[in-house]
């Protein structure tokens, strides 16, 4: 009757069921060791976080609502602290993050964007370096001035043992279709090793995206990796660097959800497509040869990706310590439309031969 009067009162009704539900559902979380048909997997997590204060103490005063922005939870967890990462990681059912660091200084002179770089890749190598089997990175990369970029990956990837580079989403009012950025993408390709794109938002819609839901995010930085990855393919990026391996966050946005339009856009609007770029195969092809993560939250979602983009393309992703999925392999178990073999590759089999971890 207590629930009834509330429900009365306000039109709303909450029921101990459903915490009860929650409650079950956390019990029979996955824990390490992760074992699929009786065979031990080694979960990889490609898309995880951090932040060094070495680097944010070069912006001064600004490094503290850069790295620690007190609207996003989890921002504080960042800065790593070893023993309480991996007990996070152990309650997660992963064994190793890839770390990476939101690109933060596009916007800033090449000089104090070089340092702030140099800073962390050799922190990343650092770290990794103190826990190989529970750690590896993503280089970041100084890519408003690409001859710097291309020297920095490969320092990185030859030198500090870094596995790539992890880029936003675009630079300033430049797309990477750019030719600008052509010498980073032929050095990742002729060096084989992947770039990992998370976005940063859209800020061109800022107004459009105020108000509640943190739409800016939620919204914004989908928006922003299907809006890369679409000129990437229509503008012939993709064909230039057929080697390039790309890792797209959060799914790939939106566009594998609706990617079949892209094969109709130039014979419905032909003056919107540029003649002289003559794509070699269809867009939607184009998905098949790029990986994207399986932040996407439910099996149905997970089902319909690898429906579109194939199995043997998704990869494992969290983005701890942001709290967007505390538990990270349960809804790959949970899709059955996947085999033990397709889970077993996802959780990490494929992302160990991309990134050539144990090799």
């Amino acid at each position: 009757m207590h629930n009834r009067r509330n429900f009365l009162k306000t039109g709303i009704v909450f029921c101990g069921c459903c915490m009860l539900d929650q409650a079950a559902t956390a019990q029979q979380s996955r824990k390490l060791p992760v074992v699929v048909s009786g065979k031990r997997v080694k979960t990889i997590d490609v898309h995880s976080h951090c932040h060094f204060r070495e680097a944010g103490a070069l912006l001064g005063a600004e490094a503290q609502a850069i790295q620690v922005p007190t609207v996003v939870n989890g921002a504080q967890e960042a800065f790593i602290e070893i023993d309480k990462r991996l007990a996070a990681m152990d309650a997660q059912a992963v064994d190793m993050e890839v770390l990476s660091i939101n690109p933060f200084w596009y916007g800033r002179d090449r000089d104090l964007a070089a340092q702030i770089v140099k800073i962390q890749n050799e922190k990343l190598a650092e770290l990794c370096a103190s826990k190989p089997d529970r750690f590896a990175a993503f280089a970041s990369l100084t890519l408003q001035a690409p001859d710097l970029a291309v020297q920095e990956l490969e320092t990185a990837v030859k030198k500090q043992g870094l596995k790539g580079a992890a880029v936003g989403g675009g630079v300033g009012s430049l797309e990477f279709s750019d030719p600008k950025f052509h010498p980073v993408w032929a050095k990742a390709e002729a060096l084989g090793v992947p770039l990992f794109i998370h976005p940063q938002g859209v800020p061109e819609l800022n107004k459009r995206l105020s108000g509640n839901g943190w739409l800016g995010n939620t919204i914004g930085n989908p928006l922003e990796t299907t809006i890369a990855l679409s000129h990437l393919i229509f503008e012939g990026t993709l064909d230039k660097f057929p080697g390039l391996k790309v890792i797209a966050a959060h799914g790939g946005g939106y566009l594998p959800s609706y990617a079949d339009r892209s094969d109709h856009a130039c014979l419905v609007g032909p003056r919107g497509c540029n003649p002289d770029i003559k794509l070699k195969k269809k867009p939607t092809e184009y998905l098949k040869q790029l990986y994207f993560d399986s932040l996407i939250f439910t099996p149905e979602a997970l089902r319909h990706l690898v429906a579109q983009v194939g199995a043997s393309q998704v990869v494992l992703g969290s983005d701890y310590p942001y709290p967007w999925e505390l538990h990270p392999v349960d809804h790959i178990f949970a899709t059955t439309s996947l085999s033990d073999a397709e889970k077993a590759d996802i959780l990490g089999n494929t992302l160990a031969k991309l990134l050539k971890i144990g090799a």
